[in-house]
């Protein structure tokens, strides 16, 4: 049963990466002025991009009020209040590749996770998002075996044909202020028994930073173009 509930998680895990929004994506990154983004990223290292990124300001409205994470969204984090996309990318990441069976249920797990949402509903995918989750079936097994997860950032960067799109068109950005931000890093899964494994990761995000306030998730982006 172990092995059963090992390969049903590992499986979960790559093959629920955002591989089937694309179109939607596209849709949504249109209204936000820069599909162009989705015709073919390509990697390139950290560094700042070629056009406005917010920057803190002392006025910066936060979000709306989120949940008690102590009752209702179990161990998972609440999104910290930071105007840098870059780096609200790799803590959304870490977020999304974090879990702990033994003190969240799968309901609180997907309250939290909400809480990161942008509110800007005209925008937001909470489908992208919340499809990370396992459902209950597989929450419950995980359970079962005490199941938990832990997550090592190692990188962030905007990805080359996002920072091009923009370069053509700097204005684009002002119209949602959405950014496309892919993180790598790894996750270690440890389970009852002494049991652990661990595995490469890497997501592309799409960010909210709206100068003057906290940046938000906006979905997760289809898989990026080596």
């Amino acid at each position: 049963m172990r092995n059963r509930l090992r390969e049903r998680t590992a499986a979960w895990s790559p093959n629920r990466r955002i591989i089937t929004l694309a179109g939607a994506l596209a849709a949504l990154l249109l209204i936000a002025g820069f599909v162009a983004v989705l015709a073919g990223r390509s990697e390139t290292h950290d560094q700042a991009p070629a056009h406005p990124t917010p920057q803190a300001s002392p006025s910066r409205a936060p979000r709306s009020p989120t949940p008690s994470t102590s009752t209702t969204s179990g161990t998972v984090p609440g999104p910290p209040p930071v105007s840098d996309p870059l780096a609200f990318a790799r803590d959304a990441a870490r977020m999304l590749w974090t879990y702990d069976t033994r003190t969240t249920t799968q309901q609180q797990q997907l309250a939290g996770t909400k809480t990161w949402m942008t509110p800007e509903t005209k925008y937001a995918d909470w489908t992208s998002v919340s499809e990370q989750v396992p459902d209950p079936l597989l929450w419950s097994r995980m359970a079962d075996q005490d199941q938990r997860a832990s997550a090592k950032i190692t990188e962030s960067h905007f990805p080359g044909a996002f920072k091009t799109a923009l370069s053509e068109d700097p204005a684009a950005i002002t119209q949602a202020y959405i950014y496309a931000i892919t993180v790598s890093g790894s996750q270690t899964l440890t389970w009852s028994g002494g049991g652990s494994g661990a595995e490469e990761r890497s997501v592309t995000l799409a960010v909210q930073c709206r100068p003057s306030q906290d940046c938000a998730l906006v979905a997760l982006a289809p898989t990026v173009a080596p």
